[in-house]
């Protein structure tokens, strides 16, 4: 084999190389574009998104049918608005409720929607109704020690 052909497969191999390493770094940070179906956005306020992030996954019934695209402030309402893109092959009744869920026990956090039972189906760019904020760690841990703390001070 000459030197030239030699060199030639080397750099085809390190190009395949790299272009794996960027394929996994990707798929990694959920950067891919793999998915490139329609999409249509749909629109929920929360009263407090925890750790919620632009690009989270949606998911119902434990699958992912989108993801978050933006996340806003509303001053009039004071309240988190959070704009989801969910893949056009899926449609949710309008009576859908979105809870925002933690995956494992400090694992990221990600919409689960929960659809309900109405007929007519949410079109694009509407609101998502029923909302279920976060459940904050350190909300709960400072509430159970202020009730302890209650406790101790009445039974004496």
């Amino acid at each position: 084999m000459s030197r030239k052909l030699l060199d030639l497969w080397v750099g085809i191999f390190v190009a395949l190389g790299l272009a794996a390493v960027l394929f996994l770094a990707l798929k990694v940070g959920n950067l891919s574009a793999a998915n490139f179906s329609e999409t249509y956005p749909l629109t929920a306020k929360f009263v407090n998104i925890g750790g919620l992030k632009v690009r989270a996954p949606v998911k119902s019934a434990g699958v992912v049918v989108g993801r978050v695209a933006d996340i806003r402030f509303d001053p009039e309402s004071y309240e988190a608005v959070v704009v989801v893109n969910i893949d056009g092959r899926y449609r949710f009744p309008k009576d859908t409720f979105a809870l925002i869920l933690t995956a494992g026990l400090l694992g990221e956090q990600y919409i689960g929607l929960d659809p309900g039972g109405d007929e007519k189906m949410l079109k694009a760019g509407e609101l998502i109704a029923k909302t279920q904020s976060a459940v904050v760690l350190e909300k709960l841990i400072s509430q159970f020690m202020f009730n302890k703390a209650s406790e101790g001070q009445t039974e004496k």
